[in-house]
Parts: C-alpha cells; structure tokens; sequence
C-alpha cells in the first residue's frame, strides 16, 4: 500500500529522534539505481527492501539502459508513467523504503544527453537528500550503465550489485554496455556478482568483487507446504499432473523445449505464469498448454503447491553462465520437484534438482520427478532454510560498512 510521502517522512522522523535518543547508532543510508518498482520482483527488489529494515533506502527508477521506440505503446505508457512519478515526488513503500522516479533523457549512448542527465540528476538528488535526511549515504546500482554519476553525488561508497550479464541481452547495444560498465567496474568500491562466473569477469576490472548468490524468503515459499494454503482459482481443478513455470516469458525460456514435451504428453497439464515478452503462438495452439500472465509475487507459493514439478527451461547459451536463476530456491523452498536444463548455477544443485537437455531427456525426468517419494518436498525446503536473503544482505551490508571511505565531490 502506498503511503502519502509527507506523512510517512513525518513517522521516520519521530523513528529517528528515538534512536538518537536511545543511543543506537542507525546504518548510513542508501540511494540506488535499479530497475522499475512496479516489475516483478527481482534481486533488486529483494536486496534492498532487506535494507530497508534497518535503513533509509532511496530507489531511484531506472534511468534508462536503451532508447524507447517512440512506435511502441509499452514505451510511451512508461514515458507517461515516469513523468506522473516524477510530478509524485518520492513514495515510503513499506519500512524505511522511498521511490523516486528522476526525469531523464532516456538516450543512454548520447555524450549530449549524458552531460544533460548529470546535470539534472545531480541537482535532484541534491534536493531529494534534503528532503528524506540523507545527509551520507552510499550509491548502489543494479544497472551497469550510471558510471558518471559515481564520484559525483557525495556518497560515502559505490557499490555494484551485478545481477547478470547485460552485454549479452538481445536487446542492448552489447560494444556499448560493456563500455559503459567497464567504466563503472573502474570506479566503485567494491562489486557484488550473483554467480562465480560472474564475479570472476568482473573482477578482471573490479579486484574488490564478492561473490553474493542469490537467497530466497524461504518462510514464504515453505507456506506451500501447509495444508491449509488453497490452490489458486485458476489452477485448483486443472488436470494433474502439472508442470509448472513461472517469470518473463522471454527469448532465454525454450519455448519449442515445451511445446514438444508437451506434445508428447497431452495428459499432462503445462502452466506458465509470467509477463509474456515474445511469440507464444506455438504453446497457445497446444489446448494442454496454460499461459495465465502475471501473478503477484506473494502468490506463488500457492502456485508452487499446486505444482507437481517445476521447470527452468532457459535457452543454454553464453548467458547462462552468468544466470542465477531465483526461482530455483523459491521452487525447492517450496518443496517442488525441479527439472531443468544445464544452467550452470543449478548444476551446481545437481543434488537437489534433475538436469535434462532434450525433449526425451525433460520427458522422462519430469517422469522421474513425479514418482516423489514421501517426505522429499520437506527435505528440499529444509535444504534451503539458511539460504534467505537475511543473510545474504547481511554479509553484503557488513563488507560495505568496512570499506574506507572514499573522496566524494560534490
């Protein structure tokens, strides 16, 4: 629920009058550059609203990683969007979390429009740090292309949390992101990758990069092992077993692995749920074959539970080495039988999950998964009780807060 920001800045004040009353020290604030609030939840989300428990958190919308086609709807609606959040002014969201969508000129790759966004942007976080008491703050990003804010802004550090490979995503420049965040990796203070193949490449630029996977909220993911938790409406009375996916239906997902999978088994039900970003023709022609859209994140335990297995079917390419896919905890937190194909960082959980290739392969793994035996879902759930982003964001908050401070220019 949304809050109105001047009655929420009115609480966190009183809030921090009673620290510095009691003596408790409150951490030094942050201000991020991520992606949009509204999208699906992702690491950003995650990370900083467990920072925001204990902190002042500013979530800055993003500032643009391509050019919007002004022929598409999507685009201008996000345009439109931006200036009404921008008129808003910053929103409390839940704990000590603030968003704040900043006006930019949403040309990434133009020196003219870079030396123009500094400008602007620097003159609105200097008003936005007075308005929310963020006298010190470190800057996050999430995305790889803000290099020249960082030194900029007055920030005691710079941290890169790297969630993936961008230059490998289809619709960027590839010569121009790696620009773009090879100049970031030169000048923050420390980077944290989701994988090791990642941290590995960044660290050929950035030597102060930490490993940080993924965690999970596994108490909410465990509810799908409760009795009482009801199936969702739109999945309770389709035929079982069934197969489950959920998250951006996007190039990376092998669209052909399941239709062909479910071809061959038309008994068997096939339920995607997820933005749809690509051509789903070919699975919306199969009548086994269910694409249900968005849900809402607190949803999903309640599809896990009615999931007889879970898939990861992401397309193998140079990219998935650097994927850390979060459903994989989410689904074993869960409890869910899961089957998917080689991404390297669920091969790592080899133990816990079926890796298969092929549409014979996924066939007769999803074969394998439904024969569970009594007491596994529990087991892989338990598997998975210290891996919560708690203490994840943790260690990542304690090797922030030893870092030396830096210079900053203000």
């Amino acid at each position: 629920m949304f809050v109105r920001p001047d009655a929420a800045f009115t609480r966190t004040v009183r809030v921090r009058t009673f620290r510095a009353v009691s003596h408790e020290p409150r951490p030094v604030g942050i201000i991020a550059f991520a992606k949009d609030w509204h999208e699906d939840p992702t690491s950003n989300h995650h990370v900083l609203r467990e920072l925001a428990r204990t902190r002042r958190v500013l979530w800055l919308n993003s500032v643009g990683t391509r050019t919007p086609k002004l022929s598409s709807g999507r685009d201008l609606g996000k345009i439109r969007r931006k200036v009404g959040e921008f008129i808003q002014g910053p929103v409390n969201v839940e704990n000590d979390l603030w968003v704040f969508s900043p006006l930019v000129l949403p040309i990434p790759h133009s020196a003219v429009a870079r030396q123009l966004n500094m400008r602007i942007l620097r003159a609105t976080i200097r008003g936005l740090r007075w308005r929310l008491g963020l006298r010190d703050f470190d800057l996050w990003t999430f995305l790889p292309n803000v290099a020249d804010y960082v030194g900029t802004l007055g920030e005691r550090h710079a941290i890169y949390y790297c969630v993936d490979e961008w230059s490998l995503f289809s619709y960027l420049d590839e010569q121009e992101t790696r620009r773009s965040e090879e100049l970031l990796l030169r000048k923050v203070d420390a980077c944290f990758a989701i994988n090791h193949a990642l941290a590995e490449s960044k660290r050929e630029v950035c030597k102060a990069t930490h490993v940080s996977p993924h965690g999970v909220d596994h108490a909410q993911f465990a509810r799908a092992l409760e009795p009482a938790l009801p199936l969702p409406a739109d999945v309770a009375s389709l035929p079982r077993p069934l197969i489950g996916f959920y998250g951006t239906i996007q190039d990376w997902v092998d669209l052909d692995l399941i239709a062909a999978v479910a071809r061959r088994r038309p008994a068997w039900t096939f339920v995607l749920l997820g933005q749809i970003m690509v051509d789903v023709e070919r699975l919306r022609a199969l009548p086994n074959v269910h694409l249900l859209g968005r849900k809402p994140h607190q949803d999903l335990p309640a599809y896990c539970k009615a999931f007889d297995v879970g898939l990861i079917p992401y397309v193998i390419s140079e990219r998935m080495t650097f994927v850390n896919p979060i459903k994989l905890r989410e689904y074993l937190s869960a409890g869910v039988p899961v089957v998917s194909t080689a991404v390297p960082e669920v091969v790592r959980h080899a133990a816990l999950c079926t890796i298969a290739s092929t549409p014979d392969e996924v066939e007769a793994a999803i074969v394998r998964a439904l024969d569970d035996q009594p007491g596994a879902r529990k087991a892989r759930s338990d598997a998975m009780k210290n891996e919560t982003w708690a203490a994840r964001v943790a260690t990542v908050a304690r090797i922030v807060d030893e870092l030396p401070a830096r210079k900053a220019t203000v």
